[in-house]
């Protein structure tokens, strides 16, 4: 009588593959928490995340998890400088366009990020009479009661404003209220001034200045040249410009 074949002794443990499936899903996991971004989520949450790779969280069976590559890399991204500051001008950037969405449109106001900060363009031509400072406040009452909301909402709370007039470089008339314009450049920005505290922005955050035609966005060889030059720029200023 032949003797039945033996059966072939299965491996004891996991498959192999595992170990393969088990590094896989750690890379992932690692690439994911490097690409997130630390400024824009819950603290709290941040911590539960940074926990499993800091010996505060458990395998399967009770056993912790020990310091070692993965625990280093939660320390690093703990340690990374807070974006909370930069993630509010973003905030600030989104309420803005938001805000001022017909405005946009119609290019009476653009909303831009430069060095200095958040910068709010409002093109003179759209808010005064040429030659003039006083803002016709008919038309702008709504979009500067929108600007002081902005200049009060938690996104830029803190920080300091700048108010900059800007002209071209035609002269201003020779028997007209202001002599250059240095003098009309520096009026219209007060008057912006006036306004947004009246409608509850602290005097004490602002910054006023006039700066006539010395920092021009585009020619003053043409006329849509000149337009884009004549402007008052409200900027929330960023840390380095205070």
């Amino acid at each position: 009588m032949p003797r039945p074949k033996k059966q072939k002794k299965q491996d004891e443990g996991s498959p192999a593959w595992l170990l393969s499936w088990g590094d896989l899903t750690t890379l992932m996991l690692t690439f994911f928490v490097m690409m997130y971004d630390t400024g824009s989520i819950d603290q709290v949450e941040l911590e539960i995340v940074l926990s499993q790779f800091q010996g505060q969280g458990t395998q399967v069976g009770g056993n912790t998890l020990s310091k070692g590559k993965l625990a280093e890399l939660g320390n690093t991204i703990a340690s990374l400088p807070s974006m909370e500051k930069g993630s509010s001008l973003a905030k600030a950037k989104q309420a803005a366009i938001s805000t001022f969405q017909p405005e946009l449109k119609t290019k009476k106001v653009r909303v831009k990020e430069d060095e200095r900060g958040l910068v709010i363009s409002l093109a003179s031509d759209a808010f005064f009479k040429q030659g003039s400072a006083e803002i016709n406040i008919e038309e702008s009452r709504a979009m500067l009661q929108n600007l002081a909301q902005l200049l009060n909402s938690p996104e830029v709370s803190g920080r300091k404003f700048r108010i900059e007039g800007h002209t071209d470089n035609l002269p201003t008339e020779a028997k007209g209220p202001f002599p250059t314009n240095w003098e009309l450049s520096a009026t219209r920005s007060a008057n912006v001034l006036h306004y947004l505290v009246d409608f509850g922005v602290k005097e004490s955050q602002f910054q006023v200045v006039g700066l006539a035609d010395t920092v021009p966005l585009a020619t003053n060889d043409t006329e849509d040249g000149r337009a884009y030059n004549r402007r008052v720029d409200l900027i929330i200023l960023s840390e380095g410009h205070l």
